[in-house]
């Protein structure tokens, strides 16, 4: 188990998953917080980086296009603060971020996982049932059912209609904007048979709230779109398909003996068995596998792990 705690909150990887458990306090974002602790598959990571600066740095983790529905639902537009895929690190710990990162990307590396979109949701969408929103309204969803309800603050077009509430089954796209500068958000609902327009603005389509960016709390409006898009049919969740895994490299056999035949260089690590095949890919693979296994099992210390892990790779 390979763990990093800091003030913005706790990540840990096991070998085959990524668990992510947001701080707490003042700092931390309401979406973070109302998102709570994530469990991340390694088959749903695309890539993990760190990225040192003069504080310490900050730890990314890269998910496959489509595999989250949050990060769906945001379309790229969450900030550093609000994104649950990112760490702080503190200065002091930059080494055990540094060492977090090259744990992941030697089990990606292992696993083949395969870095393209893919063509269903891998993360489970947050929990129901979840509200979100303010400026004119607020959103909320029990699994089934949408409800907007308005407050003070909603146009007359808006609240002389009272509240909306419609069936996550007539729901044929969701789309989260946040307020960026002076130019307001919204959270966005289209309908089967219903007439609606992206030109018609939020604060007069009934079918939308109008976000103002006055708190951070309005960005858990993304919770609901996010919670929605997962209860649609899978056309309208994502587009893209996964990408196949790479094809395995074959070695053809020799047509002819060859005229001399040299022996290659032992891998650390590798059985004596497995020294005349040690150029086949397979088999480094496996290789890197059982090393990582030792490793986890204390039988390989850190630096007897990394020389034979370096060994493997360069062979690869």
């Amino acid at each position: 188990m390979t763990e990093i705690t800091q003030r913005d909150g706790t990540w840990s990887f096991d070998g085959s998953e990524v668990r992510i458990v947001p701080g707490r306090g003042k700092g931390i974002h309401p979406l973070r917080e109302a998102l709570g602790e994530i469990v991340v598959p390694v088959r749903a990571v695309a890539g993990i980086s760190f990225e040192p600066d003069r504080k310490g740095g900050r730890l990314r983790l890269r998910l496959r296009d489509g595999a989250c529905p949050v990060l769906r639902a945001a379309d790229g537009r969450l900030k550093d603060g609000a994104d649950p895929y990112q760490l702080s690190v503190e200065k002091d710990r930059t080494g055990v971020a540094e060492f977090f990162v090259e744990e992941i990307r030697d089990v990606l590396l292992i696993e083949q996982v395969p870095t393209g979109p893919v063509d269903r949701f891998l993360l489970p969408g947050p929990s129901v049932p979840v509200a979100g929103g303010g400026g004119d309204g607020t959103a909320s969803f029990d699994g089934g059912t949408v409800r907007l309800t308005w407050n003070w603050k909603a146009k007359e077009a808006k609240s002389s209609g009272g509240p909306v509430a419609f069936l996550v089954s007539e729901v044929t796209g969701v789309s989260w904007v946040p307020a960026i500068g002076l130019e307001n958000g919204r959270l966005r609902f289209t309908l089967r048979g219903q007439w609606s327009s992206v030109s018609t603005p939020a604060e007069s389509d009934p079918y939308s709230l109008d976000l103002w960016g006055l708190s951070k709390k309005e960005y858990t409006a993304v919770l609901v779109a996010a919670a929605v898009l997962v209860r649609l049919p899978e056309p309208a969740q994502a587009s893209r398909k996964e990408s196949a895994p790479p094809a395995p490299i074959e070695i053809p056999a020799p047509t002819h003996a060859p005229a001399e035949v040299t022996a290659p260089a032992p891998v650390p690590a590798l059985t004596a068995s497995a020294s005349a095949s040690a150029d086949d890919h397979d088999v480094l693979l496996r290789r890197l596998r059982e090393l990582g296994e030792l490793h986890r099992a204390g039988v390989l210390t850190d630096d007897e792990f990394s020389t034979a892990k370096q060994a493997v790779l360069k062979r690869l």
